[in-house]
């Protein structure tokens, strides 16, 4: 039999498909995605080569991603073309599960020929594998049986990467950023692993969240140096909606200064399948490339688990809570009196652009019923756009994106057509929605300590403090009028309590108490559903990475596990703390148009925005800190082109 199993994400050129990797522990695998948004987007191509002649079936992994709604009409269409001809049946209307669809069968000459996925709609069509094979039985849908299918015709042997690093750090937000980069400087050799193309996470352009909280406070003022050197900065609210926003010096700051002799790696597009443990410990991880397939092990002595969705922690056998703890847990007034699986949202960002003339978007029925009374009269979503709530943030995240789209397109659609403000609408048209969508919060892993609502309000005092909490408590809940409309809330409202800040949060929640030798970062730090949604804004736990990064560097001096760290060497993590992570002053980063600036250049704020570093365009730049600094009293640099 003759088949060739083809990764839709592996094609040579991805056209307007987007890789989605988020669903890939779930699945098993990325796919791609037709992100359009309501216009269909450019072929991805392929090449195949056919060991001999005949007749051959062509079959794509895919699904009807709207039929969980019993949308009448599949809004996710796309056709497979072969040497540019279009095969027989349309795709991505074979129901709500992964599953073999059968594009269609031809006769093919040996040798080589061009493959392509042509998007009909524009609305999320998606694409997993392609099987071109000369047997006609249906192949098996099962995951199991496609895992068999990966195995036997797109086998990858693992590849050993060659270096032992002293600390592997899985999860490129900027929880890991930091946590890398606080490491780096500190002479400990560090991997960072990221399964996606770019790092920032949520403040990465692909979600566009704005970064929260305050930094370089006591009682370690010098903690939040390298937040400060990798968060953007803008005035205009609008700001997040620019392509720059993705801010490549996330990325240079960590992959450009190699110091020797210490090996340093990025690994981007890699996604942690496998976690391999001696006696208890992390010694090795093994990822899969998004794009390639390709396999890499990649081993060392401390691990970080900034994954967002606890990969290490949980495939390590550490103990994980999830939802809103009960009253009897952690006696916090807040707290429900029996366990809620009710976590706090993902939220897609969307905004329209005012055009010159009359844009249309396709009227098409989404299964959502709108009135005047419950469409959303806007023009871009932010973080009350949320979905999730009570589902599970990883095995479910397809459905929750999708939801969350679904939302979107419903609304939008609903208002150019039918609303009876129609007419403010007519010129307008959606220019940029997140792919992705971020994440508010999932699991969350059990250290030494877990922090809660008690030692918020009440101040406790612990001697490992480090790092402070600047926002309240910002809990996130089903919106009940949008949920009673609906069946299931798209929309969020927020309860909010104020407390006594700064606060800092305790090293041992930075550890796991189970595995010896990982740290946690991120969402996963050790704190109850109550107090984690004052932890969770980017700027805290990107200074709560710094301290774990700082942190490892005494592990590696005495050869130590991060318990240890604290039971043993407390006060000598205490003055590396005070002392902070320096920013080099040689440090570049290039932006939009391919210029670099020198942080000397223009103080502690990084002007990315701007295409020239001429005085006229710096003294811009210095009134739009002004002013943020004004609106949300951040810290104004004393001097302008000193570090």
């Amino acid at each position: 039999m003759n088949c060739i199993f083809i990764e839709a994400e592996s094609l040579n050129d991805l056209g307007g498909w987007v890789v989605d990797t988020a669903s890939s522990e779930s699945i098993g695998s990325a796919y791609i995605m037709a992100h359009g948004m309501g216009i269909p987007v450019d072929d991805a191509y392929g090449e195949i080569n056919i060991p001999s002649d005949g007749e051959y079936y062509v079959w794509a992994l895919t699904r009807d991603w709207t039929a969980e709604w019993s949308v009448a009409e599949p809004l996710g269409k796309f056709i497979i073309k072969l040497d540019g001809n279009d095969l027989s049946n349309i795709l991505g209307t074979n129901g709500s599960e992964w599953a073999w669809q059968l594009a269609g069968k031809l006769f093919l000459d040996q040798g080589k020929h061009t493959l392509a996925l042509h998007d009909l709609t524009g609305f999320n069509g998606r694409c997993d594998a392609i099987l071109v094979t000369n047997c006609a039985d249906t192949p098996c849908s099962t995951k199991d049986g496609i895992e068999k299918l990966r195995q036997k015709y797109n086998w990858k042997d693992i590849i050993c990467d060659q270096a032992v690093y002293d600390l592997v750090v899985v999860g490129g937000g900027i929880a890991g950023i930091c946590t890398a980069l606080a490491a780096k400087r500190s002479g400990v050799s560090v991997a960072l692993i990221h399964d996606r193309p770019m790092l920032g996470g949520c403040n990465s352009s692909e979600v566009r969240v704005c970064m929260g909280g305050m930094i370089n406070l006591p009682p370690y003022p010098n903690l939040g140096n390298i937040v400060k050197s990798i968060a953007p900065i803008f005035g205009d609210p609008k700001e997040y909606r620019k392509e720059c926003y993705e801010d490549d010096r996330k990325r240079f700051a960590f992959a450009v200064l190699e110091d020797k002799p210490a090996p340093h790696k990025l690994f981007l597009n890699e996604i942690v399948t496998e976690v391999e443990l001696e006696n208890g410990n992390i010694i090795s991880v093994i990822t899969t490339n998004a794009r390639t397939g390709k396999k890499t092990r990649i081993s060392g002595r401390l691990f970080s688990d900034c994954s967002g969705d606890g990969i290490l922690a949980r495939k390590s056998g550490c103990e994980i809570m999830y939802g809103r703890e009960s009253k009897s847990e952690f006696g916090e007034s807040l707290a429900p009196d029996e366990h809620q699986n009710l976590v706090m949202g993902h939220s897609i960002r969307w905004y329209s652009e005012e055009c010159d003339c009359e844009v249309d978007f396709p009227d098409v029925d989404w299964g959502l019923r709108f009135t005047d009374d419950s469409c959303l009269d806007c023009v871009s979503g932010d973080w009350e756009q949320e979905t999730g709530f009570t589902r599970n943030m990883v095995s479910e995240i397809e459905y929750i994106r999708d939801y969350g789209l679904r939302a979107i397109y419903a609304n939008w659609a609903f208002q150019k057509h039918h609303f009876k403000n129609k007419e403010k609408y007519k010129n307008r048209a959606i220019k940029w929605v997140s792919p992705i969508g971020g994440k508010r919060e999932g699991y969350r892993v059990k250290g030494d300590y877990v922090l809660t609502q008690i030692d918020l309000e009440e101040k406790t005092y612990h001697e490992d403090a480090t790092a402070c909490i600047t926002w309240s408590i910002d809990m996130h809940f089903p919106e009940p009028t949008n949920q009673l409309e609906f069946g299931e809330a798209f929309r969020s409202f927020a309860y909010h309590r104020g407390i006594e800040k700064p606060y800092p949060v305790p090293y041992r929640c930075l550890y796991s108490k189970d595995v010896d030798n990982l740290f946690l970062g991120g969402r996963l730090v050790s704190t109850s559903h109550v107090a984690f949604s004052a932890v969770r804004v980017m700027r805290t736990l990107g200074e709560l990475g710094e301290v774990v990064g700082i942190a490892s560097s005494v592990c590696k001096r005495y050869n130590c596990s991060p318990r240890d760290v604290y039971t043993m060497h407390l006060d000598e993590l205490k003055e590396l703390l005070i002392k902070g992570v320096c920013i080099p002053d040689s440090f570049n980063c290039s932006v939009g148009g391919g210029e670099s600036y020198h942080f000397k250049d223009i103080g502690w704020w990084h002007l990315h925005t701007e295409k020239s570093n001429s005085p006229e365009s710096i003294e811009k730049f210095k009134r739009g800190v002004a002013a943020l600094s004004l609106k949300h009293k951040y810290p104004m640099p004393e001097k302008w082109g000193e570090e």
